[in-house]
């Protein structure tokens, strides 16, 4: 039987008509708008699934954390009481010490931190609305720097409280923002700051075949 011979057919554009041109032209341009949308579904799929895996390990791993915290919290103040009771605090309101039993140690550290009374509140309030006003006349818009940078200053811990550190860097920037509303919020700042609280680290420790002490993670401050 004879084989039939293949005929490559060669399609020249200079054929084609202008009409059919733009056929073509437009279907690649559906196939590559296509190609480029699968991509990015498929980039955004993994994206999420990963967040997602992440999310709810840290997650697990946040809630046993804040568990072993509130453990830790109650049965070292009832310590302390006992400790107070055995003549064993230099004062009565000792809250820094040590327990120490074989080759593990429980270090007890607190340290006074500075923080805002309810003025600071406003403060942050009246912030807010004057950087919005500030970027609504900035060509940047949300991109401005100064912007970003005193937002991200304003940004308060699971608490809800202000960082006092991040509060202090806003002061620097009075010169920068030259504004009669901007100085007089920091003002306000700076008495609302008025308050003094005690923050609570806990830090644990072990003592290896050398005698050595080293720390055991978690240690965690005020959560």
């Amino acid at each position: 039987m004879a084989q039939l011979e293949s005929t490559e057919i060669t399609v020249r554009w200079e054929d084609l008509s202008i009409e059919k041109i733009a056929e073509i032209l437009e279907q690649k341009r559906k196939e590559q708008k296509e190609l480029k949308m699968n991509k990015r579904a498929a980039y955004e799929g993994i994206r999420a699934d990963l967040v997602f895996k992440i999310e709810n390990a840290v997650r697990r791993v946040s809630d046993d954390v804040h568990s072993l915290f509130t453990f830790v919290c109650e049965e070292t103040e009832a310590f302390r009481a006992i400790m107070g009771e055995y003549g064993q605090l230099r004062r009565e309101n000792q809250m820094s010490y040590q327990l120490e039993e074989g080759n593990f140690r429980i270090e007890v550290k607190t340290n006074k931190v500075k923080k805002f009374d309810e003025r600071a509140d406003l403060a942050a309030t009246r912030l807010i609305e004057f950087l919005t006003q500030w970027i609504s006349q900035s060509d940047k818009g949300q991109s401005d720097p100064m912007y970003q940078l005193a937002m991200t200053l304003l940004e308060r811990n699971k608490y809800g409280d202000l960082d006092y550190k991040s509060i202090s860097k806003l002061y620097e920037l009075e010169e920068d923002f030259n504004n009669e509303e901007y100085s007089a919020i920091m003002v306000l700042f700076r008495e609302s700051n008025v308050v003094e609280g005690t923050a609570t680290n806990f830090y644990f420790w072990e003592r290896n075949n050398m005698g050595v002490w080293t720390k055991v993670e978690p240690s965690f401050n005020r959560m």
